[in-house]
C-alpha cells in the first residue's frame, strides 16, 4: 500500500510540474495582455515536435535547450502578427482567435508528423530506476522535477531582477502608466507572450520524453492549467505555482482511493476555493469578483 501511495504521489508531482509550467505561461499572458490563450497547449506540442526533429542532429540535451527557444520565438512572432490585432477589441475576439489558432497548429502537426504517436529518445542513464525498491521512479522523472524547479526559479529571477521582467510585473498592475513612462508596451507584450510560449515548449519536450508525442498532447493539460490559475488566484504567479501542485497531487492521491474521480476532483477543488475565496488562494482583490 505504501508503494502505491508513493507511486501516485510521484505521479502527482510530475503532473503538477507540467501544470505549473503550463499555467505559469498562461498566467503571464493573461495578466499582461488579458488574452485567454487556447493555443497554449499546442505550443507545448510544437516544443515536443521540435525536439523530435532536432534530437538526431544535436542530441537530447541540445534539443532540450533549443526547442523551447524555438517555441518562444514562434510565440513572439504569432503575437506580433496576430494577437496584437485584437487587444483593443472585446476579449471574445482573442479567445476565438487563439481557439482557431489551436486547430491550425494541431492540424499542421498532424499533417507534418502524422496522427500517430512518436517516441522521443532520452539518454539511457535517465531511463533507469533509482533502485530496485523504487523501480517506478526513474531518473528521468527526478530530472523533470529538477528542470521544472530550475525553470520556475529562473522565471521568478527574471521577473524580479531584470529590467524587462520588472516592466512586465509593473504592466500587469497598470499597463497605461507603464506606457506613459516611455516603455514600448507593444514590444513588452510580444516578449511576454514569447516567454509564456517558451515555458509551454519546455513542458512539451519534457512530456515527450515521458509519454511520447501526438498532435493532441497539450489538450489534456490545458484545462487543468486554467484551473490552476483560478485556484491559485488570477494575477498571482506564486498562487499559480501553488494551484498547479495542489491539483496535481489531489488528482493523483484521489486515484488511490477512487480512480473514477481523479479528474473530477480538480473541478471540486476549484468550486470549493471559489466559494470560500472568490479571488483564489493568493489572487488579487477584484480579479475574480
Amino acid at each position: 500500500m505504501l508503494q502505491v501511495i508513493l507511486y501516485n504521489v510521484t505521479n502527482g508531482l510530475i503532473i503538477g510540474a507540467f501544470y505549473v509550467l503550463m499555467a505559469l505561461g498562461l498566467s503571464l499572458i493573461l495578466n499582461l495582455s488579458n488574452v485567454i490563450n487556447f493555443a497554449h497547449g499546442n505550443f507545448l506540442a510544437l516544443g515536443g515536435y521540435f525536439a523530435f526533429v532536432l534530437t538526431p542532429f544535436v542530441g537530447f540535451w541540445g534539443a532540450l535547450l533549443i526547442s523551447p527557444l524555438l517555441a518562444g520565438l514562434l510565440g513572439f512572432v504569432v503575437e506580433r502578427l496576430l494577437i496584437r490585432r485584437v487587444y483593443r477589441r472585446d476579449p471574445v475576439y482573442s479567445l476565438l482567435l487563439t481557439f482557431g489558432l489551436a486547430f491550425i497548429i494541431q492540424d499542421a502537426c498532424r499533417y507534418i508528423w502524422g496522427p500517430n504517436g512518436l517516441p522521443l529518445g532520452i539518454p539511457d542513464a535517465l531511463s533507469r530506476p533509482l533502485s530496485p525498491a523504487l523501480f517506478f521512479i526513474t531518473w528521468y522523472r527526478v530530472f523533470m522535477v529538477a528542470i521544472v524547479i530550475v525553470a520556475v526559479a529562473g522565471l521568478f529571477a527574471f521577473l524580479r531582477h531584470t529590467r524587462v521582467g520588472l516592466r512586465i510585473r509593473a504592466g500587469t498592475l497598470d499597463l497605461e502608466t507603464v506606457s506613459t513612462l516611455g516603455v514600448n508596451v507593444r514590444l513588452l507584450r510580444s516578449i511576454n507572450f514569447g516567454v509564456g510560449s517558451l515555458l509551454a515548449g519546455l513542458s512539451g519536450v519534457l512530456a515527450a520524453g515521458q509519454i511520447g508525442l501526438n498532435p493532441n498532447m497539450g489538450d489534456d493539460l490545458l484545462m487543468p492549467s486554467f484551473i490552476a490559475i483560478i485556484v491559485g488566484g488570477v494575477g498571482s504567479l506564486t498562487g499559480t505555482l501553488l494551484g498547479g501542485l495542489l491539483i496535481g497531487l489531489a488528482g493523483a492521491l484521489t486515484t488511490v482511493v477512487y480512480p473514477a474521480a481523479s479528474e473530477a476532483v480538480i473541478y471540486v477543488i476549484m468550486a470549493v476555493v471559489l466559494l470560500i475565496r472568490p479571488r483564489g488562494l493568493l489572487g488579487e482583490e477584484g480579479m475574480m469578483t
